[in-house]
This record gives C-alpha cells, structure tokens and sequence, in this order.
C-alpha cells in the first residue's frame, strides 16, 4: 500500500507543477505572482520532479514552438510527424536539450519572460543530482516493496516528467473527441482528466491558448484550473491582471469565455 501511495503521489504533484509551474506560469504567463511565491512553485516542481526536472525555459521553448507549429513539421512534438511515441519523444529530448543546455538559441519569438533560478535549473540538470534522486526511489522502493509486481512501477519515477508529456502531446493530438477545429488534429481525452491534471484537454487549449481554464463545455472539468481559483482567492497568484506573452497562440481570454458560455448553455 506504501507503494501505491507513493506512486500515485509522486504522479500527481509531478503533473500538478508541470502544468501549473512549467506551462500555465513559465510558457503562457497565465497569471501573475510574487517573486517569493515563484521561487517557492519553482522549488516544488523540482522536488517533485526530482530525476526528470524539466526547467522552464527549455520547457517554455518547446511548448510555444508546438502552439505556432501545430502538428506541421515544425513541431517538435506532434504524433504526426512521427510513426510511434516512443521515437516521438527522443526527437524531442534532443530539441529540449539544445534549449535547456543552451546548445542553440530560439527564435526570439520563442523567448523570454521564464521563471529562472540558476542555482535549482542546473542542479535539475545536473546528472549526479539525477542519479542521487534515482538511487533515494531505489532505496524506498527496497523498503516498502511488499509484492515483486511492484518493481515495475520504479522505472517511471526516474522519467516522471517525460511520461507525461509523453501521455499528453501523442493521446491528446490521437485520441478523444474535439470542441474546435483548431487546423490541426488536437484533441481532447478525458472529459474529467484526473491523469494529467487538465493537460488533455488540448483542443480546448490550442483554441485558447491564454485561457487559464482548458475546460470549456459544461461536462469537463479542469483540476488544477480549480486549485489555482483557490490560490487567486487567497492572493497567491493573480489571474487577473496577466501579462500577456506575445507568441501565436489561437485566441483571447475575451474569445475563450465567450465559446465556454456558449457551449454551456
């Protein structure tokens, strides 16, 4: 049972950070908050992370190049441009890294305005650090382990972060029903995404690509988007007077509510 609560935890924080950290913060700007608050979120996405720590600017990066280039060639991520996931994602390693590591720079476009704290950025890039979070999942797991079916759930703590976007840019442009046409083949998943903390729903939010909600019918519910009202109530973050990231991203919070108001009457 340790095992299973342990697993499922690690999930969800990892997922939670990512798309409320990495991609609603540091890729869109989808409200605002304290450098102290920054610094504390940025902390938290790397401990839950932990050997798959993903920073913000090479995240950032590749996540604005897949809203302009959407399923075109140019995207560094679409299930379109390649025959399986698995093959998908290794593409992507590569043009992450190159961003990450500062090998090559982006369009200027594609940058600026991501949270940075260089101190915790190179120490989640950093492979001794990688290695010391792998061996402390080893080590609990040859604590609590109590059936040997369990072993097969350690390899996903030390690639937590790419599972998931691994789940979410091939299921979410494959499988799963559509709101908008987008011109591309973004897709929706779950209507309740309980996986990836709202992440699937990426038709809505290629349609919307500054919505904070990427729910937008009446039935789908976006979990972190209901834990983020909660820290706007109690002036954690701000969602209100966003500063606006001047990247090609298909709509406005003007357009988004409308459609949702629509679609839910």
């Amino acid at each position: 049972m340790v095992i299973i609560v342990f697993f499922v935890a690690h999930w969800q924080l990892s997922v939670f950070f990512q798309t409320f950290f990495l991609h609603r913060y540091g890729a869109h700007r989808q409200f605002e908050m304290s450098k102290g608050w920054e610094r504390f979120f940025h902390l938290c996405t790397y401990a839950s992370q932990g050997s798959s720590f993903l920073s913000p600017r090479g995240y950032g990066i590749l996540h604005r190049m897949h809203h302009a280039f959407s399923d075109t060639p140019k995207d560094p991520h679409s299930p379109e441009n390649y025959s399986n996931v698995v093959t998908m994602m290794l593409a992507t390693k590569h043009t992450y890294d190159d961003f990450a590591y500062g090998r090559k720079q982006p369009e200027a476009r594609f940058d600026g305005g991501f949270p940075e704290w260089p101190l915790v950025d190179k120490l989640g890039q950093n492979w001794v650090a990688r290695i010391a979070w792998g061996t402390a999942y080893v080590l609990f797991y040859m604590k609590f382990v109590t059936a040997p079916w369990m072993w097969a759930l350690l390899p996903a703590h030390f690639v937590m972060g790419p599972i998931h976007g691994a789940i979410v840019n091939w299921c979410g442009h494959r499988y799963g029903y559509r709101n908008f046409d987008n011109g591309d083949v973004s897709r929706n998943t779950l209507p309740f995404d309980f996986l990836t903390a709202g992440e699937l729903f990426q038709n809505n939010h290629h349609k919307f690509g500054m919505s904070p909600n990427f729910a937008a019918r009446w039935f789908e519910i976006d979990p972190t988007y209901q834990v983020m009202r909660v820290l706007n109530m109690v002036g954690i973050i701000d969602m209100t007077g966003a500063q606006k990231m001047r990247y090609p991203a298909r709509g406005t919070d003007t357009e988004a509510a409308a459609e949702a108001k629509s679609l839910a009457a």
